[in-house]
């Protein structure tokens, strides 16, 4: 049924449970996973950044991202798992486009992924990733919220 689960991954607890239940269906479905991870490299590129060296905290952002990958695909193995990996860049693009369009180019069958279920102003402030993603794709989703 689903064979091809794509799970985008940070280091947050919410995402690590929502890895938790990709290896359930993994397990289940036999199926192929593919972890992303998007990095916006153009957070430290808007004003008030002159002191700074800014390829260099890029460049931690994509160190950053290539661990969680390793990780995430370390926790997939231990399960008997091969995982294939992506990490996708961005400029300040909208990650849940992002996101959609990964699944759609690997021909996902179902999303797996964590969401905080923010509401009112951290909503408002922090946007939701989630949100974003359950409102443009047309592939099933599976979304997990953490435990408050």
């Amino acid at each position: 049924m689903y064979q091809r689960i794509l799970v985008p991954v940070d280091d947050s607890e919410t995402s690590h449970r929502a890895l938790d239940e990709a290896i359930k269906f993994a397990n289940d479905q036999h199926a192929q996973v593919r972890l992303i991870s998007v990095v916006d490299l153009a957070q430290f590129s808007w004003g008030g950044t002159e002191f700074l060296d800014t390829s260099d905290l890029q460049s931690s952002l994509r160190e950053a991202g290539h661990r969680t990958l390793a990780d995430a695909q370390d926790r997939l193995r231990k399960q008997g798992i091969e995982a294939e990996t992506g990490l996708i860049e961005t400029w300040g693009g909208r990650i849940a486009n992002l996101i959609v369009e990964d699944a759609t180019r690997w021909q996902a069958h179902i999303i797996v992924m964590g969401t905080h279920g923010w509401s009112g102003l951290d909503h408002l402030i922090l946007g939701s990733v989630a949100e974003g993603v359950v409102r443009i794709t047309q592939i099933p989703i599976l979304l997990i919220r953490t435990h408050h």
